[in-house]
């Protein structure tokens, strides 16, 4: 919930007590340190800031030029980290917008203004984020603050659209999780027979998809509402936990046919040792219980494909074209 940046803080106004004019061979005075600190400036705070600091290697980074009729330009380096207040209901298919807010902490507005530079407001230089593409052009608009009995206080906002990088999460995430679903599929082809194995598929994907759901979650904040990748992770335990249980199914299926081999036995035997024709009729009609669970699995190597591929579309969908909760920036 915070992002970092490296700014160039520059602010011009004019003061009247620094006019001069006995020098016309010099349009501007650019002054070190030391006198620096004796000039007034602004004093401009952060007020979304969490921690700062201006640059000081190897030497404190700011500059100020000083012009004939009192302008004052002054330039600060400052690395800060700012809070950002995300949406994530869309994460990690999501995109951002994060500000910062500039004011003034100890000036009223009957003192002091803030405006934005009419050309040249805001600039971003070419800049690759890891986690983020910078989306959209850059955001600026004025938020002064009433404060009741301390006055109201000029402020600036600024801001950027962040878009998130899916690449990562697609290979680390989406396409291991993929190919831990069909996996679990391959135990419908196994024989009804070969219990231990497919016991053990369905209990290592089960396993395998729990541990990578919570590994997928262990970066983000605790929210309390639903996120894209809880849906999609969910859903995978879902399809991987019903092939388990249709194993289950198919199981308590296949072992029917002791049971119905045994009655008709029994029947065989009924009266004098001649079969009982009436109760022979009605085992035939009864399915072979093998030839049940096989179906089982055959329905199965359908349904849940069909059914996977069906959520896909609906989830690549949804979260590509649903308008993200937090925009600032059309």
């Amino acid at each position: 919930m915070d992002f970092s940046v490296d700014i160039f803080l520059r602010q011009k106004w004019i003061d009247p007590r620094l006019v001069f004019t006995n020098m016309t061979d010099i349009t501007r005075l650019e002054l070190d340190q030391k006198l620096i600190d004796k000039v007034w400036v602004p004093d401009t705070i952060f007020t979304n800031e969490k921690e700062a600091a201006v640059h000081s290697i190897t030497v404190p980074n700011k500059l100020m030029h000083l012009y004939q009729n009192g302008t004052v330009f002054y330039s600060a380096r400052i690395g800060m980290t700012l809070n950002c207040h995300m949406e994530l209901q869309k994460y990690p298919l999501d995109s951002q917008f994060c500000p910062f807010y500039m004011e003034s902490y100890g000036y009223t507005t009957e003192n002091l203004v803030f405006h934005w530079d009419q050309k040249n407001a805001l600039e971003i230089t070419d800049v690759e984020l890891p986690q983020f593409f910078i989306e959209s052009v850059s955001y600026f608009d004025r938020c002064d603050k009433d404060y009741g009995e301390a006055g109201i206080f000029t402020c600036l906002e600024a801001g950027v659209r962040l878009k998130r990088n899916t690449g990562y999460y697609v290979i680390q995430v989406f396409v291991p999780s993929i190919l831990i679903v069909i996996l679990s599929w391959v135990s419908f082809w196994i024989d009804i027979d070969s219990t231990p194995a497919r016991i053990s598929l369905g209990v290592l994907t089960v396993l395998t998809m729990t541990t990578q759901s919570s590994g997928a979650r262990s970066q983000l904040p605790r929210v309390s509402y639903v996120k894209a990748i809880d849906v999609w992770m969910a859903t995978c335990l879902f399809f991987v936990f019903g092939a388990l249980i249709e194993f289950a199914c198919a199981n308590v299926t296949f072992r029917g046919k002791k049971k119905v081999n045994g009655l008709h036995a029994t029947a065989q035997e009924s009266g004098d040792g001649a079969p009982n024709k009436s109760k022979l009729r009605f085992f035939k009609k009864c399915d072979d219980p093998k030839r049940r669970a096989r179906y089982i699995d055959k329905f199965s190597r359908v349904l849940f494909p069909l059914a996977f591929i069906i959520f896909n579309l609906i989830f690549w969908m949804y979260y590509s074209f649903a308008p993200d909760d937090n925009q600032r920036i059309t």
